[in-house]
């Protein structure tokens, strides 16, 4: 039986099959994995913006495998931690213990923060950022609520007001080549207590080095 003749005039057995169309999806999650880098100082700020303007860009998957391949994938980090990429996560808590995040926890889409009397802290030093913004609904009375950035992480405080509140804002100086990788958006009421965003605390060694304190993306 002689071989069929594809369309564009060779042989069918000699042809390779065509590269798969990207989605809007397979685009998302190779951003994702860029982002993350650049928060980790794996990525300077030029790669980013030129690695992210190729993904937004690209038709086919094989346009987008060489934007991640010299990078570890989110989602075998994610996976790592036991823990899943969530939009929205909401913290409800009336006159307990201090609700903390810290360490590899991963940051969500949004976060409702439903608290009383409860001292929050969120710290973003080790964090897995998966999202270019974090939108964070406070309804919260008394307490601190403490946000620990750092190089590439941007809190914005003017969507939240305030009732008695103090704002303590000590946002750490930014080197040009550390890329921009979160922004906090918090929006909402807090009443009482205070507003605290400042970048981790120098260790001991650090102190005596005059060196700032850096989490990934300043080591």
């Amino acid at each position: 039986m002689p071989e069929e003749i594809s369309p564009t005039g060779k042989e069918s057995g000699s042809v390779s099959p065509p590269d798969l169309r990207a989605s809007h999806a397979d685009r998302d999650r190779v951003v994702d994995v860029l982002r993350v880098a650049a928060g980790d100082g794996l990525l300077t700020a030029d790669e980013l913006d030129e690695r992210l303007e190729a993904a937004l860009s690209a038709r086919t998957r094989s346009e987008l495998a060489p934007l991640t391949a010299d990078l570890p994938p989110v989602s075998a980090e994610v996976g790592a931690l036991g823990a899943e990429v969530k939009d929205v996560v909401r913290i409800e808590q009336v006159h307990s213990g201090a609700v903390e995040r810290v360490g590899r926890w991963v940051v969500p889409r949004r976060l409702e923060l439903a608290v009383t009397y409860c001292a929050v802290t969120l710290d973003f030093t080790d964090a897995v950022i998966t999202h270019d913004t974090l939108r964070i609904d406070v309804a919260m009375t008394g307490k601190a609520l403490t946000l620990i950035t750092r190089p590439g992480v941007v809190v914005d405080t003017d969507g939240l007001q305030l009732v008695h509140t103090k704002v303590d804002y000590r946002q750490a100086p930014a080197s040009p080549a550390t890329p921009p990788t979160l922004r906090v958006e918090l929006v909402g009421h807090k009443a009482h207590g205070r507003v605290v965003v400042r970048p981790p605390r120098r260790t001991f060694a650090q102190w005596l080095l005059r060196r700032p304190a850096t989490g990934p993306a300043g080591a």
